[in-house]
Formats: C-alpha cells, sequence, structure tokens
C-alpha cells in the first residue's frame, strides 16, 4: 500500500491524497509535477527513475468485507525533504534527463 506521502519534497507543496498533481517514482520519492517537469525533467533524484501520477485512494470503503479508504488506511502525515543538493539534482538530471525512463 502506498504511503501517500503529504507534500512535494523539493517544494514542500502539499499534496493531500487526492491531489491530482502528486507525481511518484518506483520508490514513492513523491514530488508536484511542476518540479517534476521544470526542476527534476522527469529524473528521480535518489534513483535516477522517471516518475508517473500517484494513483488516489478512495475516501471510503466500497465492499463492506473490506477495510480500504482512507478511513481505514490514512495517508502519512510525516513530511519529507529531498536530501539532495540543488547542485547534486542538477548533475543528475542534466546526466539523465535526455534517457528515457525504460532505457536508464
Amino acid at each position: 500500500m502506498l504511503e501517500l506521502r503529504p507534500n512535494c519534497e523539493w517544494c514542500d507543496v502539499d499534496l493531500p491524497p487526492d491531489a491530482d498533481n502528486a507525481r511518484i517514482c518506483s520508490y514513492e520519492c513523491t514530488y508536484c509535477a511542476t518540479c517534476v517537469e521544470q526542476v527534476l525533467h522527469n529524473v528521480c533524484p535518489t534513483c535516477g527513475g522517471g516518475f508517473v501520477p500517484r494513483p488516489i485512494r478512495p475516501k471510503g470503503a466500497y465492499r463492506d468485507a473490506l477495510t480500504l479508504g482512507l478511513g481505514h488506511q490514512p495517508a502519512a502525515t510525516t513530511r519529507k525533504h529531498s536530501r539532495w543538493s540543488e547542485t547534486e539534482v542538477r548533475e543528475l538530471c542534466d546526466t539523465l534527463a535526455d534517457t528515457p525512463p525504460e532505457k536508464r
């Protein structure tokens, strides 16, 4: 189950569970669409992979026998921030931005 992190790890903008501008890598690093496009150039500064839109978890459970939805499995509340400097991010992005994620 995804953590659904509450913020962009670069600019710290709020990304609530229903945010349609949240992007994640395969390790669930979480950034807003603006930072992914304009700063990171679709390169995760941690793993070097690409990003996809983060799924939106339903608010409620739609199956009586299952304890699903945000009411039973809430989103994370601990804010995370990138540990990489602007220079480190720029260097990795410059190296990988022209290589499609599936070929990295």
